[in-house]
């Protein structure tokens, strides 16, 4: 069955995102819905799928990434309001049954993203 994964890099020193908190929403008819709210590891990943299984559907999705708050826990300073604060990544699933991963390269400054294994 399918799944939705997602891994963080911080490449402004070349090391995993730890601890960076990311949110998950899905469009319903009623707006974007929150599915839940997870913390990156020790190697910037999950510990298990975003969703897997019947949890993913066809349907647009947003993965949120906290970015401001992972630099300011890295004591990285900021300015107010930072450059990057939240960054959402909005995707379409069109077939659930495959892996969707979703990795996201980011700094204080820059981010990109792009469909991976």
């Amino acid at each position: 069955m399918g799944r939705l994964s997602t891994h963080v890099l911080d490449t402004s020193c070349g090391r995993p995102a730890v601890g960076m908190t990311i949110d998950l929403f899905r469009m319903e008819n009623i707006g974007w819905q929150r599915l839940k709210t997870v913390l990156t590891n020790t190697e910037g990943q999950l510990s298990e799928p975003l969703l897997a299984d019947d949890e993913l559907v066809v349907g647009r999705y947003r993965l949120h990434f906290h970015l401001g708050a992972y630099f300011r826990t890295m004591g990285v300073t900021l300015p107010n309001p930072p450059f990057l604060d939240e960054v959402p990544i909005q995707i379409g699933i069109a077939d659930p049954s495959l892996h969707y991963h979703v990795p996201l390269l980011c700094s204080p400054w820059s981010y990109a993203t792009y469909r991976g294994s």
